[in-house]
């Protein structure tokens, strides 16, 4: 695919705080955490599944401008549109 990031997103390793107030830990651009893949392709991917129908339900819009980090213990995929300040 080409929109796959090259360079670590500019939040990687840090904490911000999401519009639903949850901190939310940036590990990096999610296809850059899990090889070049895509996570439109992680099929039964618990973080990817949940995102797709987030996605889906809030109108976001389908590409790869998608960061993976934690809230908790948890994985979590957030766009960069539901980053405060557009986290770019």
């Amino acid at each position: 695919m080409s929109d796959l990031h090259t360079t670590p997103h500019p939040l990687a390793g840090q904490t911000v705080t999401l519009a639903d107030g949850r901190e939310y830990h940036i590990e990096d651009w999610n296809d850059r955490v899990f090889d070049g893949t895509s996570w439109m392709f992680m099929q039964g991917h618990a973080a990817s599944l949940a995102f797709a129908t987030r996605a889906a339900l809030a109108g976001l819009p389908l590409n790869n401008e998608v960061v993976y980090g934690k809230v908790g213990p948890y994985g979590h995929l957030v766009h960069v549109e539901e980053i405060p300040g557009g986290g770019a």
